[in-house]
């Protein structure tokens, strides 16, 4: 199997001038780096603009003031440590911190701290809590990104929730297709447990996060092509982000290139106010008309994803925005309560869901499930330490 050369250290990376590297330092004190020379090599240094730069090459806006590291809550989802139960029927392992590389927008950037252990190397409580709570029909393999997780420990863990009779769905989130597709259609082994546990019964889908069509490149075709024939489904997910994917040609050409592969798309997201992304903020007006003008432009199998924003109390889906006002309904609640429709005032600058006048009116903040989960929004803004070791190859 072909493996990357990962950088850790912005002054290794050509194409940066000296100046550039130098300036760049700050942001990576404060939000870690890594990228490989495959994704490397997909970006156009000509263009200072270049959308895939923009997405995986620091910037120093990072470091201007704005959201949380964890803008959706997630420690009041915690069950047991590295397992969240959010949603009833849906759990979530978290299974790795290490990406093939760290894209600048990632809403879970607060992994790659050194003083945050959401991550367990051990997930035997998790998937013990999976086995014990019947409800549990579909398990999301996250962090991180398990594909990064060396083949025979992804087996281990896939067995186990396939010995679990409630498990039907097996679900890994993954941009691995994109950053390094060769570490799926070169590994015999893992595409061998793909096929062995994705079942016509019960599948195992590959959510795929693709957020540019330049991504998709005939390695990426291949590794589809890959996880097709092991049985796998694959669907995409992406944000929509300012510098990146905020023009309806550019949107409406991903949804074309994914169903042409065979690719679902399945949600757009709204960019969360997370610490270090300002940049890369739109206003919900602005992202609700670049979804439905590129929805414009293709056929109804581009038309699938939903726009939704992945909120601490739901994923919150946009219907339309017109007039001043936002019509959003539950597609997913924390509290139960699915479908239930919103009518909102929608400022021009809003561009989240708090802030929406009498938002507060429609859900509750959540308490803790455990009281022993520190949230990282109470830790200093940079580790005290950033000393750590990253692997650049899976273990």
């Amino acid at each position: 199997m072909t493996l990357p050369k990962y950088f850790t250290n912005i002054e290794k990376i050509p194409g940066l001038t000296e100046e550039e590297k130098q300036a760049l330092r700050k942001v990576t004190e404060r939000f870690v780096f890594r990228l490989n020379d495959y994704y490397l090599s997909l970006i156009d240094w000509e263009n200072p603009d270049d959308p895939l730069r923009r997405l995986v090459i620091p910037s120093s806006d990072e470091l201007l003031e704005y959201g949380r590291w964890d803008a959706s809550d997630e420690d009041t989802n915690y069950v047991v440590k590295g397992c969240q139960h959010k949603y009833s029927s849906t759990a979530l392992l978290l299974v790795s911190e290490v990406c093939g590389a760290y894209c600048r927008y990632c809403f879970r950037k607060r992994l790659f701290r050194t003083d945050v252990k959401e991550v367990m190397s051990d997930v035997t409580d998790g998937l013990d809590y999976i086995e014990r709570t019947q409800e549990i029909n579909n398990v999301l393999l996250t962090g991180g990104d398990p594909l990064m997780l060396a083949t025979p420990k992804l087996r281990l863990i896939i067995e186990r929730l396939r010995s679990i009779e409630h498990v039907q769905i097996i679900r890994i989130g993954s941009k691995l297709p994109v950053f390094n597709p060769m570490r799926i259609y070169e590994d015999e082994a893992l595409l061998s447990l793909l096929r062995e546990y994705s079942t016509e019964q019960k599948r195992i889908y590959l959510m795929a996060h693709i957020n540019h069509p330049r991504e998709i490149t005939e390695q990426a075709r291949l590794a589809f092509r890959a996880l097709h024939d092991s049985g796998v489904i694959v669907v995409n997910q992406t944000p929509v982000l300012k510098g990146i994917n905020d023009d309806p040609e550019v949107l409406g050409e991903l949804l074309d290139r994914l169903s042409w592969a065979g690719v679902t798309p399945y949600y757009f997201f709204v960019n969360r106010p997370v610490a270090g992304n300002k940049s890369f903020v739109l206003p919900l007006q602005r992202v609700y008309e670049l979804v439905e003008e590129a929805k414009a432009r293709t056929s109804g199998l581009g038309k699938r994803a939903r726009l939704v924003m992945s909120h601490t109390s739901g994923k919150i889906e946009i219907l339309a925005i017109e007039d001043g006002k936002a019509y959003l309904k539950y597609h997913q609640a924390r509290d139960g309560q699915y479908g239930k429709l919103m009518i909102l005032d929608c400022p021009e600058e809003a561009a989240w869901f708090d802030d929406l006048p009498n938002h507060e009116s429609y859900w509750k903040r959540p308490e803790k499930k455990r009281e022993d989960v520190i949230s990282v929004n109470e830790l200093p803004l940079i580790p005290e330490s950033r000393k750590r070791v990253i692997r650049t190859t899976p273990k």
